[in-house]
């Protein structure tokens, strides 16, 4: 399949709903264009993607539940926001613009960064209008699903612990927690979110689960690839930040060849979970590969 094709037809369904969805006034208009900038501005749209093709590998039809995966953009965008703030990263750049705190100030971006993590719950918790009706007890499960994943127990947790470790000694089992926690569980959410929308069965929710771990840890890992050897203009974030505050990343301790030969593997691991599906989760597949070769 053309994976490309793919990520860019899903990334335009997620995009025109992430754009009508705030076409509303909201006072005050300064605040309603913080949290526009930085929901809008290019994204992959990995999170939301990664939702809709595990909904197709389990049968079902990604327009259905376009909300319910935008709201984990909702989610993704707030951490960004935060997480460039001069409390935590200090960015000055971020998918090519300049930061949301640069451009609206600290206060303003904070709000901002608030109220697309509430409204993602928002949107997680109603049957939005549609022909596609979600029973009640699986909006009920994807809400504690996504909850664990973003808050202390997941990414909120990994991030901390990411803030704590920097300019210390790196070890294996802290980077290995930090990346399980700040990246890896709301990917994994995310897939799983797809598949119990779709009532997918227990076999294919801990499949997904391997999966999500797997490209979680390796799209980190190959982030912090980036950091080293990418160029701004491609990555849309300042390269070198990472060594710069001295974090605790897979290249620091192992080195950049032996982070490539981990992240290659961690995709093999990945793309092997989905055995026992059929070619309705090529898209899941080809994913996995794109994030082994993403420059950017």
């Amino acid at each position: 399949m053309d994976i490309k094709k793919y990520l860019e037809e899903k990334k335009w369904i997620i995009d025109s709903f992430l754009e009508s969805y705030f076409s509303a006034p909201i006072t005050p208009g300064k605040f309603r264009d913080c949290m526009v900038y930085s929901l809008t501005a290019r994204g992959k749209r990995i999170r939301p993607i990664l939702c809709l093709a595990a909904y197709e590998a389990c049968g079902g039809k990604a327009d259905d539940i376009v909300p319910y995966s935008s709201a984990l953009e909702f989610i993704h965008t707030y951490s960004l926001i935060h997480d460039d703030l001069p409390a935590m990263d200090n960015d000055d750049l971020r998918r090519n613009k300049p930061t949301s705190h640069k451009v609206f100030g600290e206060g303003m971006a904070i709000l901002a960064g608030d109220a697309l993590l509430t409204e993602a719950f928002y949107v997680l918790s109603n049957n939005m209008p549609s022909t596609f009706r979600v029973p009640h007890s699986a909006l009920l499960r994807v809400i504690r699903e996504v909850a664990m994943a973003a808050g202390a127990h997941g990414m909120v947790g990994g991030q901390a612990q990411d803030l704590l470790s920097e300019g210390s000694e790196a070890d294996a089992e802290t980077l290995l927690f930090i990346h399980r926690h700040k990246t890896a569980a709301i990917i994994t959410a995310s897939v799983r979110t797809g598949g119990i929308l779709a009532n997918g069965s227990d076999d294919e929710l801990q499949r997904f689960t391997r999966y999500g771990e797997n490209i979680g840890l390796a799209f980190q890992v190959i982030d912090d690839i980036l950091d080293v050897e990418g160029r701004t203009a491609l990555i849309g974030k300042t390269v070198g930040a990472d060594a710069k505050k001295r974090k605790m990343t897979y290249p620091r301790l192992y080195g950049i060849e032996k982070s490539r030969e981990m992240a290659e593997e961690l995709i093999h691991n990945a793309v092997e979970s989905l055995s026992i599906f059929d070619k309705k989760a090529e898209p899941l597949r080809e994913i996995a590969m794109y994030l082994l070769k993403r420059r950017s």
